[in-house]
Protein backbone atom coordinates (compact mmCIF):
# COMPACT_ATOMS: atom_id res chain seq x y z
CA UNK A 1 0.00 0.00 0.00
CA UNK A 2 1.23 3.37 -1.13
CA UNK A 3 1.92 6.09 1.40
CA UNK A 4 -0.88 8.49 0.09
CA UNK A 5 -3.42 5.37 0.70
CA UNK A 6 -2.35 4.74 4.13
CA UNK A 7 -3.39 8.36 4.60
CA UNK A 8 -6.60 8.43 3.25
CA UNK A 9 -7.54 4.87 4.93
CA UNK A 10 -9.31 6.27 8.08
CA UNK A 11 -11.67 8.25 5.53
CA UNK A 12 -12.51 5.30 3.47
CA UNK A 13 -15.88 4.74 5.47
CA UNK A 14 -16.25 8.25 7.28
CA UNK A 15 -18.90 9.89 5.87
CA UNK A 16 -18.59 13.85 6.82
CA UNK A 17 -15.15 15.74 7.42
CA UNK A 18 -13.97 18.50 8.37
CA UNK A 19 -12.80 20.74 5.45
CA UNK A 20 -10.66 23.73 5.92
CA UNK A 21 -9.55 25.80 3.50
CA UNK A 22 -7.83 28.95 4.07
CA UNK A 23 -8.40 33.00 3.26
CA UNK A 24 -6.09 34.94 1.70
CA UNK A 25 -5.01 36.83 5.08
CA UNK A 26 -4.50 33.07 5.86
CA UNK A 27 -7.68 32.45 8.23
CA UNK A 28 -8.81 29.13 8.60
CA UNK A 29 -12.26 28.65 7.59
CA UNK A 30 -13.85 25.04 7.99
CA UNK A 31 -16.88 23.11 6.33
CA UNK A 32 -18.12 19.76 6.89
CA UNK A 33 -18.51 18.14 3.66
CA UNK A 34 -18.92 14.30 2.53
CA UNK A 35 -16.28 12.36 1.25
CA UNK A 36 -15.50 9.50 -0.22
CA UNK A 37 -11.97 7.66 -0.95
CA UNK A 38 -10.87 6.08 -4.25
CA UNK A 39 -7.45 4.59 -3.77
CA UNK A 40 -4.42 7.20 -3.43
CA UNK A 41 -7.43 10.00 -3.99
CA UNK A 42 -10.33 11.53 -2.25
CA UNK A 43 -13.49 13.36 -3.48
CA UNK A 44 -15.89 15.97 -2.33
CA UNK A 45 -18.23 17.97 -4.34
CA UNK A 46 -19.19 21.61 -3.77
CA UNK A 47 -21.39 24.24 -6.35
CA UNK A 48 -19.01 27.31 -8.00
CA UNK A 49 -20.10 30.24 -5.89
CA UNK A 50 -19.55 28.66 -2.63
CA UNK A 51 -16.59 30.70 -0.17
CA UNK A 52 -15.05 27.12 0.33
CA UNK A 53 -14.02 27.09 -3.77
CA UNK A 54 -13.67 31.07 -3.82
CA UNK A 55 -10.90 30.02 -1.18
CA UNK A 56 -9.36 26.64 -3.12
CA UNK A 57 -8.93 28.79 -5.93
CA UNK A 58 -6.51 31.35 -4.40
CA UNK A 59 -4.64 28.17 -1.96
CA UNK A 60 -5.59 24.57 -2.94
CA UNK A 61 -3.71 23.50 0.55
CA UNK A 62 -6.40 22.71 2.93
CA UNK A 63 -6.88 20.47 5.86
CA UNK A 64 -9.37 17.13 6.48
CA UNK A 65 -10.00 15.24 9.18
CA UNK A 66 -13.02 13.19 10.30
CA UNK A 67 -15.89 14.93 11.65
CA UNK A 68 -19.44 14.84 12.70
CA UNK A 69 -22.45 15.64 10.02
CA UNK A 70 -22.71 18.82 12.06
CA UNK A 71 -18.88 19.25 11.62
CA UNK A 72 -17.32 18.57 15.21
CA UNK A 73 -14.10 17.12 14.33
CA UNK A 74 -13.51 13.35 16.09
CA UNK A 75 -9.95 13.29 14.73
CA UNK A 76 -6.80 14.53 13.92
CA UNK A 77 -6.40 16.71 10.39
CA UNK A 78 -4.29 16.13 7.62
CA UNK A 79 -3.18 18.38 5.32
CA UNK A 80 -4.16 17.89 1.81
CA UNK A 81 -3.78 19.79 -1.72
CA UNK A 82 -7.29 20.07 -3.80
CA UNK A 83 -7.67 20.15 -7.30
CA UNK A 84 -10.51 21.44 -9.63
CA UNK A 85 -11.97 18.14 -11.67
CA UNK A 86 -12.43 18.78 -15.37
CA UNK A 87 -14.51 16.03 -16.84
CA UNK A 88 -14.48 13.03 -17.56
CA UNK A 89 -12.75 12.68 -13.66
CA UNK A 90 -15.46 14.99 -11.87
CA UNK A 91 -18.22 12.32 -13.95
CA UNK A 92 -15.56 9.15 -12.22
CA UNK A 93 -15.94 11.71 -8.76
CA UNK A 94 -20.04 11.76 -8.91
CA UNK A 95 -20.70 8.44 -9.43
CA UNK A 96 -18.31 7.38 -6.66
CA UNK A 97 -19.83 9.51 -4.64
CA UNK A 98 -23.49 8.58 -5.59
CA UNK A 99 -22.32 5.04 -5.17
CA UNK A 100 -21.65 5.61 -1.12
CA UNK A 101 -24.56 8.04 -1.12
CA UNK A 102 -27.15 6.90 -2.97
CA UNK A 103 -29.61 9.71 -2.16
CA UNK A 104 -27.75 12.03 -0.46
CA UNK A 105 -25.57 12.36 -3.61
CA UNK A 106 -27.45 10.47 -6.24
CA UNK A 107 -30.82 12.51 -5.94
CA UNK A 108 -30.93 15.34 -3.48
CA UNK A 109 -27.63 17.26 -3.87
CA UNK A 110 -27.64 17.01 -7.69
CA UNK A 111 -31.19 18.45 -7.52
CA UNK A 112 -30.11 21.54 -5.55
CA UNK A 113 -27.31 22.47 -7.24
CA UNK A 114 -29.79 22.27 -10.72
CA UNK A 115 -32.78 24.05 -8.83
CA UNK A 116 -30.12 26.67 -7.54
CA UNK A 117 -28.78 26.93 -11.10
CA UNK A 118 -25.40 26.56 -9.39
CA UNK A 119 -22.38 24.70 -11.22
CA UNK A 120 -21.92 21.37 -9.30
CA UNK A 121 -17.71 21.26 -8.96
CA UNK A 122 -15.95 18.29 -8.18
CA UNK A 123 -12.68 18.53 -5.98
CA UNK A 124 -9.59 15.34 -6.29
CA UNK A 125 -7.91 15.96 -2.18
CA UNK A 126 -4.39 14.22 -2.24
CA UNK A 127 -2.38 13.88 0.64
CA UNK A 128 1.04 16.56 0.90
CA UNK A 129 3.77 14.90 1.13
Amino acid sequence: MSTQAFVLTPFINQRTIMLTSYRRDGTPVSTPVSIVVDGTRAFIRTWDTTGKMKRIRNNPDVTIAPSTFLGRATGSAIRMRARILDEPEATAASRALARKYPLLHGIFVPLIHRLRHNKTMHLELSPLN
